[in-house]
């Protein structure tokens, strides 16, 4: 392969700078507060999670698999925060993918821009690769077929990555801040447009754009009942121009329980399906398996 882990760790960080999503190359993003894990991953269904009040939106769940593991509320009823399985998870590891696209950004694709990117897909479906897309609502209502194709096949779940790509916490790769009642009706708008997309594999699970948290984004959250995910392998597809060294970054990385975050948006991230045609078999040839995040957080 033609970088060094080294050299890439750098293109990597300098392309969350540019893109708001990812974090740096450590993998502990930007203003990110020390990661809470719950208690240990829950077997019953998601939407037990919490009594709902009379006054809140219906489930964004409706049609989701009946039994998804989530995380307890951390300190202080605090949204709870996964990073990666515990120690001595088997040889396990998800792969993830941020479908990003902002509030604006609508015109750009009117223009041409392409923000999907069908043949990762493709690929992962004939790769046989279980995985969890992290999609704001924007992208499900810019490609709504799309959307409802991911999250009606088995091999996907979808989570929520806000609607706007906007930052639950300033600074924040230069994104536009929300407040802590904006923050909760953005996500609830995101779990509204996959119902609407037709999108059912949802799971009651939340990245945070640029990875950027604090209590307070947490506290936010909270009335929302998911469990935050964010990652501990930083794939540095971001504007990448080399799968090789998006390969190796990645393979280099990768630990039993681990989860990679990388893109699904191809004008930003051109190289990811060409870089999965590497990651996958070389991990499955050092005795890897591919899960999704659910899997992972109930091990």
């Amino acid at each position: 392969m033609t970088l060094s882990v080294r050299k890439v760790a750098a293109v990597a960080a300098l392309s969350a700078a540019l893109a708001g999503c990812g974090g740096g190359s450590d993998g502990a993003p930007q203003g990110a507060g020390q990661a809470r894990l719950g208690s240990p991953a829950a077997s019953g269904p998601a939407t037990a999670a919490a009594p709902a009040s009379p006054s809140a939106p219906a489930s964004p769940l409706a049609g989701a698999p009946a039994r998804v593991p989530t995380l307890a509320p951390g300190p202080n009823g605090l949204t709870p925060v996964f990073e990666r399985a515990r120690q001595g998870a088997d040889k396990t590891v998800a792969l993830t993918f941020d479908a990003d696209m902002t509030s604006d950004q609508g015109p750009r694709a009117a223009s041409g821009e392409r923000f999907d990117n069908p043949d990762l897909i493709s690929a992962l479906r004939r790769l046989k690769v279980p995985s969890t897309v992290f999609m704001t609502g924007r992208w499900a209502e810019e490609y709504p077929d799309q959307a409802k194709s991911i999250g009606t096949d088995p091999n996907f779940e979808i989570a929520n990555h806000s609607y706007s790509h906007h930052a639950f916490k300033s600074p924040c790769y230069g994104l536009p801040a929300l407040d802590g009642e904006a923050a909760r009706a953005d996500v609830d708008r995101a779990f509204a447009a996959f119902r609407k997309a037709g999108a059912v594999n949802t799971v009651p699970y939340f990245r945070f754009p640029g990875g950027c948290y604090d209590d307070q984004a947490l506290r936010a959250l909270a009335p929302a009942r998911v469990t935050a995910v964010q990652w501990d392998v930083v794939s540095g597809d971001a504007f990448a121009k080399d799968p090789d060294a998006v390969a190796e970054q990645v393979l280099a990385g990768v630990k039993p329980g681990s989860v990679v975050v990388m893109h699904c948006t191809r004008s930003a991230a051109p190289v990811t399906e060409q870089a999965i045609q590497k990651i996958v078999p070389e991990l499955r040839k050092r005795g890897f398996r591919f899960v999704k995040v659910s899997e992972l957080m109930g091990k």
